[in-house]
């Protein structure tokens, strides 16, 4: 997925008038790293309706993107009838990033790719990151270079840039429900507090 500017330049791609061009695109369609995200709390958690609402797609694929592991809630997984999924806000920012994949025709399988891609990444670096599209394949660029190399060239004829994606689900977000994710929400596998989590759940539930 990595991009590297410089290689394989045609005559073409060299020409300035061309590049500069192709640094105007970019540049109106907001892929050049100009934003500037605020961080947000780790804790908070959305759930299936207001994550569907925020990423601008429907429950029903919400459903079938967690159960095929596609993108999965990282604060609560669905554990049995009555509970309710908790959708942390990088996670939503990838359902949002997989729509617009999705709706530029990338096959399941380069988005597959794509989202483990960004899964590996820390979440500041994920603002720094525009994803381009030919369609067929997904290009990571994280430099203005290999953004405008890319236009130029033909090759990405679709730009999503993280940190844009970022700003509208924050947007989205700051008008729609959140909570905060309980101790046992949140404490990783094989953690020495998992037996006390259960406990709780178990009295809850009895």
């Amino acid at each position: 997925m990595a991009v590297s500017s410089g290689e394989g330049k045609t005559a073409d791609q060299e020409d300035p008038v061309r590049r500069e061009s192709a640094r105007q695109r970019a540049g109106e369609q907001g892929l050049l790293f100009d934003e500037q995200p605020t961080t947000l709390p780790g804790d908070i958690g959305y759930r299936g309706p207001t994550a569907c609402s925020a990423a601008g797609i429907t429950y029903r694929q919400l459903d079938y993107w967690a159960r095929t592991s596609l993108v999965e809630p990282t604060i609560r997984a669905a554990q049995g009838s009555g509970s309710q999924r908790l959708y942390s806000f990088r996670d939503i920012l990838v359902l949002k990033v997989v729509k617009r994949l999705l709706d530029t025709g990338v096959s399941l399988q380069q988005i597959r790719t794509a989202v483990q891609h960004l899964r590996d990444r820390g979440v500041a670096d994920l603002a720094q990151i525009t994803l381009m599209s030919d369609g067929v394949s997904v290009y990571e660029c994280t430099s203005a270079d290999e953004v405008i190399d890319l236009l130029q060239g033909g090759q990405g004829v679709f730009g999503i840039a993280l940190g844009r994606v970022w700003r509208e689900v924050e947007g989205s977000l700051a008008e729609l429900p959140g909570e905060r994710a309980a101790v046992e929400d949140t404490v990783p596998a094989d953690h020495p507090a998992d037996e006390l989590a259960r406990r709780r759940r178990a009295r809850r539930t009895s």
